[in-house]
């Protein structure tokens, strides 16, 4: 059993061998997924169209554009994040994102209808303030709907390419939102459909949010997802949301040191939002550059613009990329991509010639590559980068990766709506002057219409040279993910059922002390439970490390000291595995509580480690914290070190401190196989894990008690302590044993009263969940604890 230290995390390396993880997903399933994405496509394509009357129509300044672009989505981004926490850790029937979705879609729809409900005969200031704020409302509903929505896509496959396909039809149905959306163009101006555009954009809301609403609402109602009500997640109270902030900061940290996504987010952002500051500008190139100022005139080639750049999109550019991924990666695809949109920035900039507008359609199909295969190619590339995070974490995170994402695309769209106010005031831009008398100043939005966005995706594309997950490597990746959710070997660590070749020894055991929990119904095994935890055990492993940290960092005291008043009132002993990075404070701390200690020194292949561990474990004995020294935890298990060396740390440390007993903590069959390891120890200390050799919880105890006869018989005399014993609540059968709460109870019950009768010295494992082991055990490592990671009680 890893207990409390790994010393070397092993990098992942690419192999022939390895074998590609495939994940296929029916259509209809990517279908529903893209209909959504038709609602959140269409919604911002409108609401950007419908922006233009802000000043055309109600005489909005520069600053009330941008303060009306800037806040709301500030406040969107901001609230992404937490809906992220929600959303990740929610248990339901329905799972972690359908209610959401569903919500959100709803109160999108209604906010949309409301915030377009504005009027010329009222006051500039009414108008603002009434529009600002249902647009918090709005943006509420998008968050609501969007971050699950996201994480919901990122979730349906965990093949490569099957993530590419996935996005690829989704953008492919939303692009048809930018095919529909600049006709609104031609019908809000049409004196023939409406008098004004207010009233236009009053009676299009309606029209827009209904139909919008009810796409939005379609993943939610189709797209498969199991239950999470057996899940282990963070509680969703009230506290424990508004402590989520420190945590989701501590989201960002951990997604913003995976450099890979560091690099997809820049390029996003640098593109999306360069791309996004001049898009507002559209009918205002059009009209004034090449009808001089006549929106009559212009006619439908604003339409014209957005329209066919989305059809290109839909049917030329994302089927082009997505193949382009699949033949060549994704990485080339994309670089590939962005540099035809390069070309078709400059290229619409020689072909805006007055009175020739049908010049521009030239270079749409260039100039489309860019923001057309943008999010194809990137949101599968982030959900290759959530493998990297489950990797490094042991977590799916689809949530908290999907709403920082679109929280960097959002708050950049956010400084793109604020920038855009920015150009027309710095090129000195007025709408209602004449092309005649401010040349300079079309000229001016024209330049910045084709290169601002042009220099974006430069830079993007020399932020993503680096990118490096591969195919190949997105394969291991999923590989070693996969391999870690299951055991270890054939059955445990200990190499499976080990007791049975010992059988011949005639081990005998009193059966007597077990409970019966035939007849007994849960509730009252959890009360027997705690009344067995109330009595207390003779000992525990402590388990230092909290959320977010692993093994390396650097413990402080405050946190040893909260976990040590957690455990004191249960316990006569703790034992600590580390005498280094913080570790050294169990054993003082635990002295100062009036506890006794077993203190190891951690030893493995780093010899330079070991000296410091030894050194350490030494000095603590010298000061009074030390009651046993062990000396090494399993190092034979895991063929670290030859006997020999640890036969000779052992000797060290017994010359060192002659009045302390000294021993080797190893799994007991170890002592049986290797009487020198007996000969050189005061005291033998015996890992059991009856759960490791795949034993029911039925037979488990008594598996337990041979398990200690046999090192009582390679003792020969000398005491036996049992260092290590627990079950886990969560993660993958082996064999017979099975890892639930109750079975964990049951265990804890037997264990506690065979020790109570017999005065059996033995150490639970352990205090408390730790998150780290995920990473060396998957799941189930980090499901031994009586406590949970937030020291909370799992079974009362």
């Amino acid at each position: 059993m890893l207990s409390n230290i790994q010393l070397t995390k092993q990098p992942i390396y690419m192999s022939s061998s390895t074998q590609t993880i495939t994940t296929k997903v029916p259509f209809g399933q990517k279908v529903a997924f893209g209909i959504g994405m038709f609602a959140n496509q269409m919604f911002p394509a409108i609401l950007g169209i419908f922006m233009v009357v802000l000043v055309e129509d109600l005489g909005f300044p520069g600053w009330m554009w941008s303060l009306i672009y800037f806040f709301p989505r500030i406040f969107d981004s901001i609230t992404d994040p937490i809906m992220g926490f929600i959303s990740d850790n929610t248990k339901s029937k329905w799972g972690r994102r359908k209610q959401y979705v569903l919500i959100g879609g709803l109160i999108m729809g209604v906010a949309f209808i409301f915030m377009w409900q504005l009027y010329a005969s009222d006051t500039l200031q009414y108008n603002f303030w009434y529009f600002f704020l249902w647009s918090i409302v709005f943006y509420l509903g998008l968050t609501f709907f969007s971050v699950p929505y996201v994480a919901m896509g990122y979730e349906m496959s965990d093949d490569f390419h099957e993530r590419t396909d996935i996005m690829a039809v989704a953008q492919w149905i939303g692009q048809w939102a930018w095919v529909i959306a600049p006709w609104f163009w031609v019908i809000m101006y049409d004196p023939d459909w409406f008098p004004s555009a207010d009233v236009a954009v009053r009676e299009l809301a309606i029209w827009v949010a209904i139909p919008c609403a009810i796409c939005a609402m379609v993943p939610a109602i189709f797209i498969r997802s199991k239950s999470t009500l057996d899940e282990d997640y963070e509680p969703l109270n009230a506290a424990n949301i508004v402590n989520s902030l420190k945590k989701i900061l501590d989201s960002f940290k951990a997604a913003f040191r995976i450099e890979q996504f560091r690099r997809i987010c820049m390029a996003t952002f640098l593109i999306f939002n360069a791309f996004n500051t001049v898009a507002a500008l559209t009918f205002f190139v059009v009209v004034y550059k090449l009808f001089n100022g006549d929106a009559d005139a212009s006619g439908i080639w604003v339409s014209l613009f957005g329209c066919l750049g989305a059809l290109g999109t839909t049917f030329i550019v994302i089927p082009i990329v997505a193949r382009m991924a699949r033949v060549m990666g994704k990485k080339k695809a994309f670089m590939l991509a962005q540099g035809i949109s390069v070309v078709g920035y400059i290229m619409l900039y020689f072909l805006f010639v007055p009175g020739k507008p049908w010049l521009y359609i030239i270079g749409l199909p260039f100039f489309s590559f860019g923001i057309g295969s943008l999010f194809t190619i990137m949101m599968s590339m982030t959900a290759d980068v959530i493998d990297i995070d489950e990797l490094n974490s042991g977590k799916r995170r689809e949530g908290i990766f999907g709403a920082i994402y679109w929280w960097m695309v959002k708050v950049g769209f956010a400084i793109a709506g604020a920038l855009s106010g920015l150009i027309i005031a710095f090129v000195g831009f007025n709408p209602d002057l004449p092309t005649t008398e401010q040349q300079s100043a079309v000229d001016g939005l024209l330049a910045f219409f084709c290169f601002f966005p042009m220099v974006g995706t430069i830079i993007a594309m020399l932020v993503m040279r680096k990118y490096d997950v591969t195919e190949a490597r997105a394969n291991e990746i999923r590989a070693e993910i996969e391999k870690r959710k299951k055991p270890k070997s054939s059955s445990s660590y200990y190499g499976g059922n080990k007791l049975s070749t010992f059988d011949t020894l005639g081990l005998e055991i009193d059966p007597s002390t077990d409970l019966d929990f035939t007849n007994m119904s849960d509730t009252s095994v959890r009360k027997q439970f705690l009344i067995s935890l109330e009595k207390g055990i003779h000992g525990m492993c402590f388990s230092p490390y909290r959320e977010g940290q692993d093994i390396g960092d650097i413990l402080s005291e405050e946190q040893i000291r909260i976990r040590m008043e957690v455990v004191k009132p249960y316990t006569k002993w703790v034992r600590s595995f580390s005498c280094t990075d913080g570790n050294e404070y169990i054993a003082r701390i635990a002295k100062e509580n009036g506890l006794r200690t077993i203190v190891g020194a951690w030893i493995g292949e780093d010899i330079e480690k070991n000296e410091r561990e030894i050194s350490s474990l030494i000095n603590l004995a010298k000061d009074g914290h030390v009651d046993i020294a062990a000396v090494g935890n399993e190092v034979l298990l895991r063929n670290e070190l030859p006997k020999e060396e640890i036969l000779q740390y052992i000797r060290r440390v017994k010359e060192a401190l002659p009045d302390i007993p000294v021993g080797y903590v190893d799994t007991y069959f170890r002592f049986y196989e290797h009487p020198d390891l007996v000969d050189a120890c005061d005291v033998i200390m015996a890992n059991c894990y009856p759960f490791w050799e795949g034993c029911s919880v039925e037979e488990a105890s008594n598996y337990l008690k041979k398990m200690h006869a046999l090192a009582v018989k390679a003792a020969d005399g000398k005491p036996v302590i049992i260092t290590e014993t627990g079950w886990p609540d969560n993660g993958n059968n082996v064999n017979e044993a099975v890892p639930t709460a109750l079975n964990a109870m049951k265990y804890y019950i037997n264990l506690q009263a065979w020790g109570e009768k017999y005065n059996t010295e033995l150490f639970y494992f352990s205090s408390f969940d730790e998150a780290w082991k995920i990473h060396h055990e998957g799941e189930i490592g980090a499901s031994w604890g009586i406590w949970d990671k937030n020291e909370h009680l799992k079974y009362s």
